[in-house]
């Protein structure tokens, strides 16, 4: 993949569960580190839920191959030092070089 396309600047998380004072769980999100991807917005649709319209966009981001690249991590698209969108990692599929990982990723609201 050539670089010019990885124009976006992101930062991902992983969840990490932490122990709150009532004996349950809280998550927490991580920061394992900063890549360049690159943001396609394929689809994005509205759907009535409880009474409340949601919308619901769906990303495909492109990313070199990394290790810690799992469903479940999220991606913060950051742009001067602030975060304009960011994206629950719902599949990471390998190309057949396994150079490069496309995510199916869903948006989480702010």
């Amino acid at each position: 993949m050539r670089a010019g396309r990885m124009r976006h600047r992101c930062t991902m998380y992983k969840p990490v569960l932490t122990k709150n004072k009532s004996g349950g769980f809280d998550t927490t999100w991580l920061d394992i580190g900063k890549l360049w991807a690159e943001i396609v917005l394929p689809t994005g649709r509205v759907s009535p839920v409880a009474e409340q319209l949601k919308t619901v966009v769906t990303a495909e981001i492109r990313v070199r191959s990394r290790k810690d690249v799992v469903a479940g991590n999220r991606l913060v698209e950051m742009v001067g030092g602030r975060a304009i969108a960011t994206y629950l990692i719902g599949a990471p599929l390998p190309n057949n070089e396994r150079d490069m990982l496309r995510l199916l990723c869903s948006n989480v609201p702010n």
